[in-house]
C-alpha cells in the first residue's frame, strides 16, 4: 500500500469555474450550492473577484485591490458565499491578478494611478506601477484625432479620457504609440505592477491574504505570472503568506516542463489540455488536410515559417516601445535582439538576476540564439546579446523575460494560430497545430509522471474552442476525403477571404448550430487576431460589410449541408467528447470543469465563451427530465468521474492498461479504471471491435455508467457497447 498522500493545506479534489458578471454575482453562485454539491465538484472556481471596472464582463481589469467588487455583492456577498457553499461541503477558489491593473476611462477610476499622473514620482503609488520615467513624464497612448484635451477646472479631458491638470507629469500621445510603462501583452489599458516590491506586494494582497485567513479562500490560481519580474521569488512569497493550494496559469509548450523550484502545486492544465486533444486525432490526417489547407488558404506548407512571420510582425507593430525599452539595458545590436526574441521557442527562461544560470535556461537561450544567427548577417554579435541577456545587468535580464511572454502570446496565439489552422482543434493556447496526434504510448508516458495537485482542464474562459468544439473537429482528422468534399461544395457557393474562409467553415460546422451574430462576432475577431486584411489597429468598414455579407450567405445558403455534415459525424464527435471528457476527469491532479461544460456545450473564442450558462436546462437534466442523448451521456460521465474522485486516493498511481490502438485506458491505483475509444471512424471502419478485449486488473469491478459487473478480460464489444467509454469502480 502506498503512504496516504498528504499536505499541510487542502487540496481540492475538483473545481468548477464560475465566471462572475454584474448579471451574475455572488448570490447567484450560491443558489447552485446543492447543484454542484450533486454534480461532486469539492470547490467552487471565482473569477477575478476585486473591484473592477463596474461593467466588465471578466474581471482582469482590477481598479482597487482593497475591496471586493461592488457588483458582486462586496465582502458581505462573499461571505454569504462562502457560508453557503461551506453548509453543502464546498470552498471556494479564488483567481488573482498581480501582473496588472486597469487604465480606466475616465482614468481617475483608479486612484492608485490618478496620484502617479498627478504628482509623478512624489506620489505614494510611484513605486506601484512599472513606468519608465525617462525624460521625467510617462507617455499615456490615448490620442487619436486632431480634437484638443480641454482643461476643465483641475481635470484635463480629451473625449472620455480625464487626466489630473496641469500636464506636469504625464505626456498625452497617439493611441498607436508604445506607452511609457509595462503592459499586459499590447494592452495600453491594462499597466503593469511591480509586486516584486514588497510594499508594493502587501498593498495589493492584503484583502485577498485577509480572506484566506479568515477562511472564506482556500486556494488560490494566480494570473499570467510570466508577466512578473520574478515569478519564482512571488510565488515563494506567496505561499509563505497564504499557505493555501496554488496553481499558476503557466503555458508550457512541447516538452517544457514547470520550473521545479516554483513553490506552486502545478499549472492550470492547458498542457494536460493539448495531450488530451492530440489523443483523439489521427495523425494520418496530417497530410492531407495541410494540403487542403494550403490549396484553400495560399498559406506555407510550415508552420514555423508563419511563427516566425507573425512574431516579426507584432514586434514591428506593438513593441517598438518595449524593445527600445530593453534595447538601452542590454545594449549592443538591436536587430540582433529581435531576432533572438523571435527565435524563443517558450514563454520564458526563467534567469534570476545575480543568481547562477540554470543549465535548461541556458541551453534555451543559446538554442535560441543560434537559430538567430542564422537568420542574421555575418558577424551579428549574437553570443554577446545572449550573454547580457543571461548575466548582463538586472534591469536587460528582466526585461528580456518579460517581453519573451508578450511576443510569443500575441506573435503565436493571436496572430499565428489564427492564420495557420488546418486542423483548428489543436491550435489551442500552448498548442502545436502543427503536431498531428500522438501515440498511447506517449499519453501515458506523460500522465504517469503528472502530479497529484495541479490542475487539469479541457475548456477555460480562455480557449480558442470548448471542448465539445474540438471534439467535432478532431473527426476531420479521420475523415479527410469527406471533409474536402464538402468544404468545396460550400466554398463553390460561397467564398469572401481566402485567409479566412477555411476558418470559417471548420468553426461553423463544428459549433453548429450557430447564428449569424455569433458566427460573425467570431470571424471578425478572428480576422482581426490574423492580421491578414485587417486587424484591431487597422479597421476597414468595407470588410466588416464584407464579412457580414459572407456570414449571412454561408449560413442561408450552406447552413442545412452544414448541419447535415455536423450530424452526420455525431457519433463519432459524442464519442470523442466522452472520451476526453472521462480522461481528464480521472487522470491525476485535480479536474477543473469550467461552467456548463458538464452537458455539451459549442462555443468559441471570448467573449463566446462566457456567455450565460443554462443552469435550469442542466438541473432538469440531472433530475433525469430527458434531454439530449448527448447531454445525458455527457452528465453521467461527468457526475460519476466527479464523484468516484471523492472515493480516490489522489495520490493513486496512474498504471496504464495494455489494449488496442482504438482505446485508452488505465486503472487508477486498485479502486478505478478508465476506458475510452479512440479514433471512432477507423474503428467503424474496420467493423468494430471484433474479438478484441481488456484484461482488468484483479477483484470485481462494477461500471459506474450501466450498472454492469465485470472481472478478468472483458471483450470491447460487451464492455463499450451502451457507451463508448467505461468507469470501473473497485470493490
Amino acid at each position: 500500500m502506498s503512504e496516504p498522500f498528504t499536505v499541510p493545506y487542502t487540496v481540492p479534489i475538483s473545481t468548477y469555474r464560475v465566471q462572475l458578471t454584474p448579471d451574475f454575482g455572488f448570490a447567484e453562485v450560491a443558489a447552485l450550492a446543492p447543484y454542484l454539491r450533486d454534480l461532486g465538484v469539492s470547490h467552487v472556481y471565482l473569477s477575478p473577484i476585486l473591484q473592477a471596472e463596474p461593467e466588465s464582463r471578466h474581471g482582469y481589469d482590477v481598479t482597487d485591490h482593497s475591496r471586493i467588487r461592488a457588483e458582486f455583492g462586496g465582502i458581505e456577498g462573499l461571505r454569504a458565499l462562502s457560508a453557503t457553499l461551506s453548509e453543502h461541503g464546498l470552498g471556494v477558489i479564488a483567481d488573482i491578478v498581480p501582473n496588472h491593473m486597469t487604465v480606466p476611462v475616465p482614468e481617475s477610476g483608479n486612484a492608485a494611478l490618478w496620484s502617479v499622473l498627478k504628482d509623478g514620482q512624489a506620489s505614494p503609488y510611484a513605486s506601484w506601477f512599472d513606468i519608465d520615467w525617462t525624460g521625467g513624464k510617462v507617455n499615456m497612448p490615448v490620442i487619436g484625432d486632431d480634437t484638443e484635451p480641454v482643461a476643465d477646472g483641475d481635470v484635463l479631458r480629451y473625449h472620455d479620457h480625464a487626466f489630473p491638470f496641469p500636464d506636469t507629469h504625464y505626456r498625452l500621445v497617439d493611441w498607436r504609440q508604445g506607452p511609457g510603462y509595462r503592459r499586459f501583452f499590447d494592452v495600453s489599458s491594462l499597466i503593469g505592477l511591480r509586486v516584486e516590491d514588497p510594499e508594493v506586494f502587501d498593498a495589493t494582497h492584503e484583502v485577498i491574504l485577509g480572506l484566506v485567513e479568515e477562511g472564506v479562500v482556500d486556494g488560490l490560481r494566480v494570473d499570467h505570472p510570466d508577466g512578473l519580474a520574478e515569478p519564482r521569488g512571488y510565488l515563494s512569497r506567496l505561499r509563505a503568506v497564504s499557505g493555501v493550494w496554488t496553481v499558476a496559469e503557466k503555458i508550457l509548450i512541447g516538452s517544457e516542463r514547470l520550473p521545479a523550484d516554483w513553490d506552486c502545486d502545478g499549472t492550470t492544465g492547458y498542457e494536460v489540455l493539448n495531450r488530451i486533444t492530440r489523443l483523439f486525432v489521427d495523425p494520418a490526417g496530417s497530410k492531407p488536410l495541410v494540403e487542403l489547407f494550403v490549396t484553400h488558404t495560399g498559406m506555407p506548407h510550415d508552420y514555423a515559417t508563419v511563427v516566425r512571420r507573425s512574431k516579426r510582425e507584432v514586434i514591428d507593430l506593438f513593441f517598438a516601445a518595449e524593445v527600445d525599452r530593453l534595447h538601452a539595458a542590454v545594449g549592443g545590436d538591436r536587430e540582433t535582439l529581435v531576432e533572438l526574441l523571435i527565435a524563443m521557442p517558450v514563454y520564458r527562461a526563467y534567469v534570476v538576476p545575480g543568481e547562477p544560470v540554470p543549465e535548461v535556461s541556458a541551453s534555451i537561450v543559446e538554442a535560441a540564439g543560434q537559430v538567430a544567427a542564422a537568420r542574421l548577417p555575418e558577424g551579428a554579435p549574437v553570443a554577446e546579446t545572449v550573454d547580457r541577456v543571461l548575466r548582463g545587468p538586472a534591469d536587460a535580464v528582466v526585461r528580456f523575460q518579460q517581453l519573451c511572454g508578450p511576443v510569443m502570446a500575441k506573435g503565436v496565439e493571436d496572430t499565428a494560430l489564427y492564420r495557420w489552422y488546418p486542423l483548428a482543434c489543436l491550435n489551442e493556447v500552448g498548442g502545436e497545430p502543427g503536431h498531428f496526434g500522438g501515440t498511447v504510448d506517449e499519453f501515458h508516458a506523460f500522465a504517469r509522471e503528472m502530479s497529484p495537485t495541479t490542475m487539469t482542464t479541457l475548456s477555460t474562459h480562455d480557449t480558442k474552442r470548448s471542448e465539445d468544439v474540438r471534439a467535432r473537429l478532431a473527426v476531420l482528422s479521420e475523415l479527410p476525403e469527406e471533409w474536402a468534399a464538402a468544404v468545396g461544395e460550400w466554398s463553390a457557393k460561397v467564398s469572401f477571404d481566402p485567409a479566412l474562409d477555411y476558418l470559417a467553415w471548420q468553426n461553423l460546422m463544428a459549433a453548429w448550430p450557430i447564428g449569424p451574430d455569433r458566427f460573425f462576432g467570431y470571424l471578425f475577431k478572428a480576422a482581426r487576431e490574423a492580421k491578414t486584411s485587417i486587424s484591431w489597429a487597422a479597421p476597414d468598414p468595407a470588410y466588416e460589410v464584407g464579412l457580414r455579407g459572407f456570414v449571412t450567405r454561408a449560413i442561408d445558403e450552406c447552413g442545412a449541408s452544414v448541419a447535415e455534415f455536423a450530424a452526420g459525424i455525431e457519433p463519432y464527435a459524442r464519442s470523442n467528447s466522452l472520451g476526453q471528457k472521462l480522461v481528464q476527469l480521472m487522470l491525476p491532479g485535480v479536474p477543473d470543469l469550467y461552467w456548463g461544460n458538464e452537458i455539451t456545450d459549442f462555443s468559441l473564442v471570448d467573449p463566446d465563451n462566457r456567455r450565460p450558462v443554462d443552469f435550469p436546462l442542466r438541473r432538469q437534466l440531472f433530475a433525469g427530465e430527458g434531454g439530449f442523448p448527448w447531454d445525458e451521456a455527457k452528465l453521467a460521465v461527468t457526475t460519476q468521474a466527479l464523484n468516484l474522485r471523492r472515493r480516490l486516493d489522489p495520490a493513486s498511481p496512474y498504471v496504464p492498461l495494455e489494449a488496442g490502438e482504438h482505446v485508452v485506458a488505465f486503472a487508477r491505483g486498485e479502486r478505478a479504471v478508465a476506458v475510452a475509444t479512440r479514433l471512432p471512424v477507423g474503428l467503424a471502419r474496420r467493423g468494430g471491435w471484433g474479438s478484441e478485449a481488456i484484461m482488468l486488473p484483479h477483484g470485481t469491478w462494477h461500471d459506474l455508467l450501466t450498472g454492469v459487473e465485470y472481472t478478468g478480460r472483458i471483450p470491447l464489444a460487451h464492455l463499450l457497447s451502451t457507451y463508448p467509454v467505461a468507469l470501473l469502480e473497485g470493490e
